[in-house]
């Protein structure tokens, strides 16, 4: 029986041992015993479905697998140390030497340096579209293109891209589509529904909620899974037992947590937009945001990430940053903690400022990642620092 969201994200879990546990227990093994020989040969001989070394599978891991998977709407999955070896194992297992990744311009900055420093050395090459280029994406397409990788929302500019346009674009062309679902979470947006093939999660940041563990995962079709994990298997990112175990709590309260830091978000943006200092702001859910009614369509709600423009540029970005007196200074997001981030001396620090540019960072750009606290303190801390 199907049952809601906040049902499955609660109820999911592994069989319960003779012990009858309520909540699902630590699993901190590293390896597993067999009845016999011929079980043991079976089980390696991937005869029998089981548990046979922590690096391939544990209770743990596979219980957050599980959530994720009905959560997305996909059929399998497969959970790394962190949301950068997700991105790397899931690009490694389905590229070949001499293959093109047809990518969205506005990426995260790991994701822009893998493309442009790592992935060139195999000999696989990276061509780039901007967000309001995806009707005309098909010209970039080359014979060797093999994946269409996209965020959305974008980090950190916040921009939304049209996934029905994209997952129409690569089921023509026989083309991977790979979304990185990390801003929004399969709370808010489950991008299989729209025609992607595989979903990425960086589970450090919302999915986790609370900045405790690293964390990530890949999830979509089986047959595109099977290959992400015989390649990790055999490479060892794998996500650890207590890390899935803390993840997949976590699981359990993303719903309310979410309903709270839209509801948080949307009051942050709508107070920056009316402030005098503020050049621009972004949030799906504000009426001003560029692609408002596309968000509406893919999203049930803005998520918990604003960004905005300080007038001044780079020198007012950091003295609003200096200002800041409640809120938190981290390079992370998700948290139940506000978190204020300036991209352009951070996160996206390596890309010239030409690439920044072409992403949407401008030097006075500020990316919040709205948490739990109350609004008005939240708002409060942020007009005294942009009063200067």
């Amino acid at each position: 029986m199907k049952h809601h969201f906040e049902t499955e994200a609660i109820r999911t879990q592994t069989e319960r041992s003779q012990y009858l546990e309520h909540s699902t227990p630590l699993y901190l093994t590293s390896s597993y015993v067999f009845e016999d020989a011929e079980d043991m040969r079976a089980s390696f001989a991937d005869q029998k479905v089981r548990n046979i070394y922590s690096r391939y599978s544990n209770p743990n891991t596979s219980e957050f697998i599980d959530k994720i998977c009905k959560m997305e709407g996909a059929e399998n999955g497969y959970a790394f140390a962190s949301g950068m070896s997700a991105v790397f194992s899931t690009l490694a297992a389905l590229l070949n030497a001499g293959d093109h990744i047809l990518s969205c311009r506005s990426v995260f900055g790991s994701t822009q340096t893998m493309f442009k420093n790592i992935l060139p050395k195999w000999n696989i090459s990276t061509s780039y579209f901007k967000i309001d280029e995806i009707e005309s994406i098909e010209r970039l397409i080359q014979p060797n293109t093999k994946i269409i990788y996209a965020e959305s929302p974008t980090n950190p500019a916040v921009d939304i891209l049209d996934l029905e346009a994209l997952g129409s674009i690569a089921k023509k062309h026989n083309l991977i589509l790979i979304i990185d679902n990390c801003f929004a979470t399969p709370y808010l947006q489950q991008p299989i529904q729209f025609g992607a093939d595989l979903v990425i999660h960086s589970a450090t940041k919302l999915i986790d909620g609370q900045g405790r563990v690293l964390g990530g995962i890949t999830v979509g079709n089986a047959k595109l899974i099977k290959q992400v994990y015989l390649f990790s298997r055999n490479t060892g990112p794998a996500l650890s037992p207590f890390n899935a175990w803390v993840l997949s709590k976590s699981l359990e309260t993303l719903a309310v947590r979410l309903d709270r830091h839209c509801d948080n978000a949307l009051k942050v943006a709508v107070f920056l937009e009316s402030h005098n200092k503020v050049n621009l702001v972004k949030y799906p859910f504000l009426k001003s945001h560029p692609q408002h009614q596309l968000a509406k369509k893919q999203m049930k709600a803005g998520g918990s990430v604003v960004a905005f423009e300080v007038k001044g540029g780079i020198d007012a970005g950091r003295q609003f940053l200096n200002s800041i007196k409640l809120l938190s200074l981290s390079a992370n997001l998700g948290d139940t903690r506000t978190i204020v981030t300036h991209p352009a001396s951070t996160t996206h620090a390596k890309l010239t400022e030409e690439e920044r540019l072409q992403t949407g960072i401008t030097g006075g750009l500020v990316r919040i990642s709205v948490g739990l606290e109350h609004p008005e303190d939240i708002i409060n801390d942020l007009k005294q620092a942009l009063a200067f």
